[in-house]
């Protein structure tokens, strides 16, 4: 029976690529072997030599079992082709490279992922590739940024504590006349909520740690992108350095993208129950999340996403290392870790500088996990209590 395609992705999700059900199992099987043998020589030569020659000779560029999971996920994105890799830092360094060379520029977004700035700030310039970073919010901000050397232009939207948008249909049909190539790091909005490349961004990218695992037991990325770009990565980039997903993890990953749907619509309902209840509390100054109704970007967000996530933060009205040691030290649900998308609520302090701020300020980022929502509020209600007698 074949699947059509043009069904809501709730259904693409369970059915994409699974036509044949391989001796009748219905969990695909996992193809958990380096390496694909052939029957003839020119059959051989053809993986080398041809797009049109046999699609399987290494897993190190290619595995039955990543192929079904890449299919679904460039449905899901719009897309051609995706390709998952080993971790999110290795999908978003494979496409940084692709689209620099000695001597050309990259314009990126200010509050993207503290790595991938360090990649393009501290690294890539022993090469000769030099960066601008700006407040892509301002989309003025992207395009006067741009240089006859830019082959890039990175964005991330939302960002991941104050969860700044950036305009991607004005900078994608800005960059494409000029021949520039842009990125986005997708991981807030997993693909369900938000699909950059239906906006004319070039490739899009997730750290699959996040919501497509869900479980917090993946580390994964992946590149989504058109036929041609892919092309070109699968034979320098992902050949050259290998950094593509293992057959299991890409089976696991699978696994968990079927109840990645269910899990979004828990992850916005209680994100936007628990930051509700934050920003009515007189020791929460400001929330920053992208669901609410005055979100300073509302219009933009309503233009170019489907929903928010259970990713948001706050600023405390006391702002003092001591009242953030207490009130993170006092949580029970949220437990103090890094990264976010799990079955388990976290939170992350850092002192950041907004923009417009004069100095830089304690910003509380919260993760709501699967838990009920009335107990993750219960939670941070004596967490606050808790600080707040500390801080006097």
């Amino acid at each position: 029976m074949a699947f059509d395609p043009k069904q809501n992705p709730d259904t693409l999700i369970q059915h994409l690529g699974e036509e044949d059900h391989v001796m009748g199992a219905v969990v695909p099987p996992l193809f958990q072997n380096s390496l694909f043998v052939f029957k003839s020589l020119d059959e051989f030569r053809g993986c080398f030599t041809t797009d049109l020659g046999c699609r399987h000779h290494y897993s190190r560029v290619s595995n039955p079992t990543l192929d079904l999971l890449e299919s679904k996920l460039a449905a899901l994105e719009g897309t051609e082709r995706a390709k998952v890799f080993g971790s999110g830092m290795a999908a978003i360094s494979a496409v940084i490279m692709a689209c620099s060379h000695q001597g050309s520029h990259v314009v990126c977004a200010d509050t993207v992922y503290g790595p991938t700035k360090m990649l393009l700030e501290d690294y890539l310039t022993k090469f000769g590739v030099s960066v601008t970073f700006v407040d892509a919010r301002d989309t003025e901000n992207v395009l006067q940024a741009v240089r006859p050397e830019t082959s890039l232009i990175f964005l991330e939207s939302p960002t991941s504590f104050f969860f700044y948008l950036q305009d991607l249909d004005a900078i994608g049909k800005f960059a494409r006349s000029r021949g520039i190539a842009t990125a986005i790091d997708n991981s807030y909005s997993s693909p369900l909520l938000q699909n950059p490349a239906t906006l004319g961004i070039d490739y899009v990218i997730h750290s699959a740690s996040k919501y497509i695992s869900g479980h917090s037991d993946i580390i994964a990325g992946v590149v989504c992108c058109d036929a041609d770009r892919m092309n070109s990565l699968l034979h320098k980039e992902v050949s050259l350095f290998g950094g593509i997903a293992a057959p299991y993890i890409a089976w696991m990953l699978t696994r968990s993208l079927r109840t990645l749907p269910l899990r979004m619509k828990a992850a916005e309902s209680n994100g936007n129950s628990v930051a509700t209840w934050l920003r009515d509390q007189p020791d929460v100054d400001v929330v920053h999340h992208v669901g609410f109704s005055d979100f300073p970007q509302a219009e933009l967000r309503d233009k170019q996403m489907k929903g928010s996530g259970g990713l948001f933060s706050f600023e405390p009205t006391i702002q003092s290392d001591r009242w953030v040691k207490a009130f993170t030290e006092a949580l029970n649900l949220f437990r103090l870790g890094v990264s976010w998308g799990g079955h388990e609520s976290l939170v992350v302090p850092l002192l950041l500088q907004p923009i417009g701020y004069p100095s830089p300020r304690w910003v509380v980022r919260l993760y709501t996990g699967l838990e009920d929502p009335q107990d993750l509020i219960s939670d941070l209600d004596q967490a606050l209590t808790k600080a707040s007698t500390v801080a006097k």
